[in-house]
């Protein structure tokens, strides 16, 4: 697999490994893997195939059993759990399948939560908060609560919430899945422009070819191994 240029992130020789009882699951084994900086890459595979522990790992909310995480100038595995919950804070943005807002709270008081761990002051949350919203479109929606919002808008004011601390990287996990075509496409469209315009960097999983095709690059992770490629039929 040829690595891009200037990689933003670099994983190696990364294995995730849990225990069951007695019995050993290999996730990802001596996993590598470049990403380059303003890229979007999609990565697919069958269910159970590890994507979302490749997603967590990057995002530092699991940890390698083995093999080093490097985004920008910092690795990953090192941080102590204190630096890590600051560094995931100031540098990823997460989206979800299922949007995870706080129902209680509008549009905007949802998209001003990551803001709340950085020392800003309550007036240049707002404005990085107004200027979220406006980004995906929902200026017009800043009061709104989630049971009033479209499952698109919900996903929206997810994204806002995500790209709100200007992270280096945006890791989505099946963003579309809970969307119908329409809406789906929205996003998709949203997520292409957050690239293209603004330079963000998207590693999107998704189980849709329809939506790795809006990405730039795809790979295929399958065994715990990546592919560029679909993975080798095996007769399953």
């Amino acid at each position: 697999m040829n690595p891009p240029a200037q990689s933003l992130v670099s994983i190696s020789k990364v294995s995730r490994t849990f225990k069951r009882g007695s019995e050993e699951i290999h996730v990802l084994t001596d996993l590598d893997l470049e990403v380059a900086d303003s890229e979007f890459l999609a990565l697919m595979g069958p269910s159970g195939s590890g994507k979302s522990t490749l997603l967590n790992l990057i995002g530092g909310l699991d940890r390698p059993t083995s093999g080093n995480i490097r985004i920008g100038e910092d690795r990953v595995e090192q941080l102590s759990d204190r630096q890590l919950a600051a560094w995931r804070a100031r540098h990823i943005g997460f989206v979800f399948q299922f949007y995870n807002l706080l129902p209680a709270l509008n549009a905007e008081r949802n998209v001003e939560l990551p803001l709340l761990l950085t020392g800003l002051s309550k007036a240049d949350r707002k404005k990085h908060v107004a200027a979220a919203l406006d980004a995906v479109g929902l200026a017009n929606r800043s009061k709104h609560f989630p049971r009033t919002l479209s499952g698109g808008e919900q996903q929206r004011v997810g994204i806002a919430r995500a790209i709100v601390t200007d992270p280096t990287v945006l890791l989505c996990d099946e963003p579309t899945g809970d969307l119908d075509r329409k809406s789906g496409d929205e996003i998709l469209t949203l997520l292409q422009t957050l690239n293209q315009q603004h330079g963000k960097t998207i590693i999107m999983v998704t189980h849709d070819p329809h939506a790795s095709a809006r990405a730039t690059r795809t790979v295929h992770l399958d065994k715990g191994q990546l592919y560029n490629e679909a993975a080798p039929d095996d007769g399953r």
